[in-house]
Protein backbone atom coordinates (compact mmCIF):
# COMPACT_ATOMS: atom_id res chain seq x y z
CA UNK A 1 0.00 0.00 0.00
CA UNK A 2 2.97 2.36 0.56
CA UNK A 3 4.48 1.26 -2.65
CA UNK A 4 0.99 2.13 -4.37
CA UNK A 5 1.00 5.42 -2.46
CA UNK A 6 3.90 6.54 -3.39
CA UNK A 7 3.87 5.36 -7.00
CA UNK A 8 0.77 7.55 -7.36
CA UNK A 9 1.99 10.27 -5.51
CA UNK A 10 5.14 9.96 -8.60
CA UNK A 11 2.36 9.58 -11.64
CA UNK A 12 2.22 12.49 -14.00
CA UNK A 13 -1.45 12.49 -13.75
CA UNK A 14 -1.36 13.49 -9.28
CA UNK A 15 1.74 15.95 -10.30
CA UNK A 16 -0.73 17.63 -13.01
CA UNK A 17 -3.70 17.50 -10.71
CA UNK A 18 -1.42 19.03 -8.08
CA UNK A 19 -0.56 22.03 -10.37
CA UNK A 20 -3.88 22.39 -11.17
CA UNK A 21 -5.03 22.62 -7.45
CA UNK A 22 -1.82 25.43 -7.12
CA UNK A 23 -3.07 27.36 -10.56
CA UNK A 24 -6.47 27.46 -9.03
CA UNK A 25 -5.72 28.69 -5.42
CA UNK A 26 -3.31 31.33 -7.13
CA UNK A 27 -6.07 32.49 -9.12
CA UNK A 28 -8.57 32.97 -6.18
CA UNK A 29 -5.63 34.56 -4.23
CA UNK A 30 -4.87 37.17 -6.74
CA UNK A 31 -8.36 37.78 -7.20
CA UNK A 32 -8.71 38.16 -3.29
CA UNK A 33 -5.56 40.28 -3.46
CA UNK A 34 -7.11 42.58 -6.60
CA UNK A 35 -10.50 43.41 -4.67
CA UNK A 36 -8.69 44.17 -1.68
CA UNK A 37 -6.54 46.67 -3.36
CA UNK A 38 -8.91 48.02 -5.30
CA UNK A 39 -11.72 48.81 -2.45
CA UNK A 40 -8.73 50.98 -1.07
CA UNK A 41 -7.50 52.57 -4.09
CA UNK A 42 -10.90 53.89 -4.28
CA UNK A 43 -11.34 55.15 -0.72
CA UNK A 44 -8.29 56.62 -0.91
CA UNK A 45 -9.67 58.59 -4.34
CA UNK A 46 -12.60 59.23 -2.85
CA UNK A 47 -10.94 60.73 0.27
CA UNK A 48 -8.54 62.72 -1.79
CA UNK A 49 -5.31 61.51 -0.31
CA UNK A 50 -3.38 62.26 -3.95
CA UNK A 51 0.26 62.75 -4.72
CA UNK A 52 -0.51 65.06 -7.59
CA UNK A 53 3.43 65.92 -8.15
CA UNK A 54 3.34 61.58 -8.67
CA UNK A 55 0.39 61.90 -10.40
CA UNK A 56 1.66 64.29 -12.98
CA UNK A 57 4.75 61.98 -13.40
CA UNK A 58 2.60 58.80 -13.91
CA UNK A 59 0.02 60.42 -16.45
CA UNK A 60 3.23 61.27 -18.52
CA UNK A 61 4.31 58.02 -18.49
CA UNK A 62 1.06 56.15 -19.40
CA UNK A 63 -0.09 58.43 -22.11
CA UNK A 64 3.04 60.51 -23.39
CA UNK A 65 5.32 57.05 -23.67
CA UNK A 66 2.73 54.93 -24.67
CA UNK A 67 1.83 56.92 -27.88
CA UNK A 68 4.32 56.05 -30.22
CA UNK A 69 3.67 52.14 -29.68
CA UNK A 70 -0.21 52.43 -29.62
CA UNK A 71 -0.49 54.69 -32.70
CA UNK A 72 1.77 52.28 -34.40
CA UNK A 73 -0.04 49.03 -33.31
CA UNK A 74 -3.56 50.61 -34.35
CA UNK A 75 -2.80 52.48 -37.45
CA UNK A 76 -1.25 49.20 -38.61
CA UNK A 77 -3.97 47.37 -38.10
CA UNK A 78 -6.19 49.67 -39.74
CA UNK A 79 -4.25 49.47 -42.58
CA UNK A 80 -4.52 45.89 -42.26
CA UNK A 81 -8.22 45.73 -42.48
CA UNK A 82 -8.89 48.78 -44.57
CA UNK A 83 -6.68 47.14 -47.51
CA UNK A 84 -9.02 44.20 -47.23
CA UNK A 85 -12.28 45.39 -46.70
CA UNK A 86 -12.48 48.28 -49.02
CA UNK A 87 -11.50 46.59 -52.31
CA UNK A 88 -14.29 43.77 -51.50
CA UNK A 89 -16.81 47.01 -50.36
CA UNK A 90 -15.79 48.32 -53.70
CA UNK A 91 -15.93 45.63 -56.11
CA UNK A 92 -19.55 44.74 -54.73
CA UNK A 93 -20.93 48.15 -55.20
CA UNK A 94 -20.67 49.13 -51.52
CA UNK A 95 -18.14 51.78 -51.89
CA UNK A 96 -20.78 54.28 -50.16
CA UNK A 97 -20.04 51.74 -46.85
CA UNK A 98 -16.38 51.67 -46.35
CA UNK A 99 -15.94 55.08 -44.06
CA UNK A 100 -18.65 53.94 -42.33
CA UNK A 101 -17.64 50.67 -41.91
CA UNK A 102 -13.77 51.07 -40.65
CA UNK A 103 -14.85 54.14 -38.30
CA UNK A 104 -17.39 52.01 -36.47
CA UNK A 105 -14.95 49.38 -36.33
CA UNK A 106 -12.15 51.02 -35.56
CA UNK A 107 -14.23 53.59 -32.84
CA UNK A 108 -16.23 50.62 -31.22
CA UNK A 109 -13.19 48.07 -30.77
CA UNK A 110 -9.90 48.41 -32.54
CA UNK A 111 -8.91 51.32 -31.16
CA UNK A 112 -9.69 50.72 -27.49
CA UNK A 113 -8.26 47.04 -27.36
CA UNK A 114 -5.35 47.35 -29.09
CA UNK A 115 -4.47 50.16 -27.25
CA UNK A 116 -5.17 48.41 -24.23
CA UNK A 117 -2.87 45.71 -25.50
CA UNK A 118 -0.47 48.19 -26.55
CA UNK A 119 -0.19 49.91 -23.17
CA UNK A 120 -0.27 46.51 -21.64
CA UNK A 121 3.03 44.77 -23.16
CA UNK A 122 4.76 48.12 -22.33
CA UNK A 123 3.20 50.25 -19.27
CA UNK A 124 1.57 47.20 -17.81
CA UNK A 125 4.76 45.02 -17.98
CA UNK A 126 6.54 47.97 -16.71
CA UNK A 127 4.49 48.66 -13.48
CA UNK A 128 4.26 45.01 -12.68
CA UNK A 129 8.29 44.87 -12.54
CA UNK A 130 8.97 47.78 -11.19
CA UNK A 131 6.54 46.71 -7.84
CA UNK A 132 7.98 43.74 -8.11
CA UNK A 133 11.34 44.66 -8.14
CA UNK A 134 10.84 47.09 -4.87
CA UNK A 135 8.91 44.00 -3.02
CA UNK A 136 11.74 41.58 -3.11
CA UNK A 137 14.26 44.23 -2.51
CA UNK A 138 11.97 44.80 0.78
CA UNK A 139 11.58 48.72 -0.60
CA UNK A 140 7.76 47.97 0.14
CA UNK A 141 8.79 47.15 3.54
CA UNK A 142 10.90 50.13 4.26
CA UNK A 143 7.71 52.26 3.12
CA UNK A 144 5.29 50.44 5.69
CA UNK A 145 8.05 50.75 8.52
CA UNK A 146 8.20 54.39 7.83
CA UNK A 147 4.58 54.68 8.80
CA UNK A 148 3.26 55.55 4.90
CA UNK A 149 0.56 53.49 3.26
CA UNK A 150 1.94 51.89 0.66
CA UNK A 151 -1.39 51.44 -1.08
CA UNK A 152 -1.86 55.05 -1.04
CA UNK A 153 1.29 56.03 -2.05
CA UNK A 154 2.23 53.28 -4.97
CA UNK A 155 -0.79 52.43 -6.31
CA UNK A 156 -3.29 55.76 -6.39
CA UNK A 157 -1.30 57.66 -8.80
CA UNK A 158 -1.00 55.00 -11.34
CA UNK A 159 -4.20 53.48 -11.38
CA UNK A 160 -6.09 57.45 -11.35
CA UNK A 161 -3.16 57.68 -14.21
CA UNK A 162 -4.73 55.06 -16.25
CA UNK A 163 -8.03 56.11 -15.74
CA UNK A 164 -7.37 59.83 -17.00
CA UNK A 165 -5.22 59.03 -19.68
CA UNK A 166 -6.40 56.00 -21.61
CA UNK A 167 -9.55 57.56 -23.30
CA UNK A 168 -6.91 60.42 -24.66
CA UNK A 169 -4.73 57.75 -25.70
CA UNK A 170 -7.66 56.54 -27.24
CA UNK A 171 -8.89 59.13 -29.28
CA UNK A 172 -5.59 59.73 -30.44
CA UNK A 173 -5.20 56.43 -31.85
CA UNK A 174 -9.04 56.37 -33.17
CA UNK A 175 -8.34 59.33 -35.16
CA UNK A 176 -5.28 58.12 -36.61
CA UNK A 177 -6.58 54.78 -37.13
CA UNK A 178 -9.85 56.41 -39.32
CA UNK A 179 -7.30 58.34 -41.19
CA UNK A 180 -5.00 55.88 -42.31
CA UNK A 181 -8.14 53.58 -43.11
CA UNK A 182 -8.91 56.98 -45.88
CA UNK A 183 -5.61 56.81 -47.68
CA UNK A 184 -5.01 52.72 -47.44
CA UNK A 185 -9.03 52.63 -48.96
CA UNK A 186 -7.71 55.37 -51.72
CA UNK A 187 -4.51 53.34 -52.35
CA UNK A 188 -5.86 50.14 -52.91
CA UNK A 189 -9.27 50.26 -53.72
CA UNK A 190 -9.29 53.76 -55.31
CA UNK A 191 -12.10 54.86 -52.97
CA UNK A 192 -11.88 59.19 -53.01
CA UNK A 193 -11.62 60.74 -49.68
CA UNK A 194 -14.59 62.46 -50.15
CA UNK A 195 -16.66 59.17 -50.14
CA UNK A 196 -15.28 57.65 -47.43
CA UNK A 197 -15.55 60.48 -45.16
CA UNK A 198 -19.11 61.75 -46.86
CA UNK A 199 -19.92 57.50 -45.43
CA UNK A 200 -18.21 58.06 -42.01
CA UNK A 201 -21.41 59.83 -39.92
CA UNK A 202 -24.11 57.28 -41.91
CA UNK A 203 -23.70 54.78 -38.73
CA UNK A 204 -21.50 56.35 -36.22
CA UNK A 205 -23.50 57.93 -33.13
CA UNK A 206 -22.37 60.10 -30.20
CA UNK A 207 -23.47 57.00 -27.57
CA UNK A 208 -20.07 55.07 -29.85
CA UNK A 209 -17.97 57.84 -28.72
CA UNK A 210 -19.29 57.96 -24.95
CA UNK A 211 -18.93 54.07 -24.72
CA UNK A 212 -15.64 53.81 -26.12
CA UNK A 213 -14.21 56.92 -24.18
CA UNK A 214 -15.57 54.70 -20.86
CA UNK A 215 -14.25 51.85 -22.23
CA UNK A 216 -10.63 53.09 -22.45
CA UNK A 217 -11.15 54.72 -18.76
CA UNK A 218 -12.17 51.15 -17.44
CA UNK A 219 -9.49 49.40 -19.42
CA UNK A 220 -6.72 51.92 -17.92
CA UNK A 221 -7.86 51.45 -14.42
CA UNK A 222 -8.10 47.54 -15.03
CA UNK A 223 -4.14 47.36 -16.77
CA UNK A 224 -2.71 49.44 -13.99
CA UNK A 225 -4.82 47.96 -11.15
CA UNK A 226 -3.80 44.56 -12.33
CA UNK A 227 -0.21 44.61 -12.82
CA UNK A 228 0.59 47.03 -10.11
CA UNK A 229 -1.54 44.08 -7.68
CA UNK A 230 0.76 40.97 -9.36
CA UNK A 231 3.78 43.03 -8.85
CA UNK A 232 3.20 44.18 -5.40
CA UNK A 233 2.57 40.63 -4.24
CA UNK A 234 5.68 39.34 -5.72
CA UNK A 235 8.64 37.07 -4.20
CA UNK A 236 11.29 34.59 -4.61
CA UNK A 237 14.14 36.98 -6.19
CA UNK A 238 14.40 38.06 -9.63
CA UNK A 239 12.39 34.99 -10.71
CA UNK A 240 9.51 35.98 -8.99
CA UNK A 241 9.74 39.41 -10.71
CA UNK A 242 9.48 38.05 -14.00
CA UNK A 243 6.38 35.28 -13.18
CA UNK A 244 4.66 38.62 -11.28
CA UNK A 245 5.63 40.69 -15.06
CA UNK A 246 4.33 37.32 -16.73
CA UNK A 247 1.05 37.37 -14.62
CA UNK A 248 -0.09 40.90 -15.33
CA UNK A 249 0.15 40.79 -18.87
CA UNK A 250 -1.53 37.84 -19.20
CA UNK A 251 -4.03 38.71 -16.67
CA UNK A 252 -4.53 42.37 -18.31
CA UNK A 253 -4.94 40.83 -21.69
CA UNK A 254 -7.63 38.15 -20.43
CA UNK A 255 -9.24 41.14 -18.42
CA UNK A 256 -9.50 43.52 -21.93
CA UNK A 257 -11.37 41.02 -23.33
CA UNK A 258 -13.84 40.66 -20.74
CA UNK A 259 -14.63 43.90 -19.86
CA UNK A 260 -15.42 44.65 -23.87
CA UNK A 261 -17.61 41.29 -23.85
CA UNK A 262 -19.45 43.05 -21.01
CA UNK A 263 -19.71 46.43 -22.89
CA UNK A 264 -21.05 44.91 -26.12
CA UNK A 265 -23.66 43.05 -24.15
CA UNK A 266 -24.49 46.03 -22.27
CA UNK A 267 -24.52 48.71 -25.06
CA UNK A 268 -24.76 46.92 -28.53
CA UNK A 269 -27.17 43.88 -28.02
Amino acid sequence: MVMLNKYLRQSPTYRLFLHFLRVCADFLDTIGNIAQIGFHVLKCIFKGEISIKELFYQCDRFGVSSLPITLSIVGMTSIIVASQVAHEMVKQGGSNFVGMLMTILIVREVGAIMSGFAITSMIGSSLASELATMRVTEQVDAIDVLGVDSVRYLFVPRVLSGIIMMPFVVILASVVGVLLGAVTSDMFAGLTYRAYFDSVWLGLYMKDLWVSLLKAAVFGGTISLLSCTCGFFASGGAKGVGLATTKAVVWSFIAIVIWDMIFAILFFF
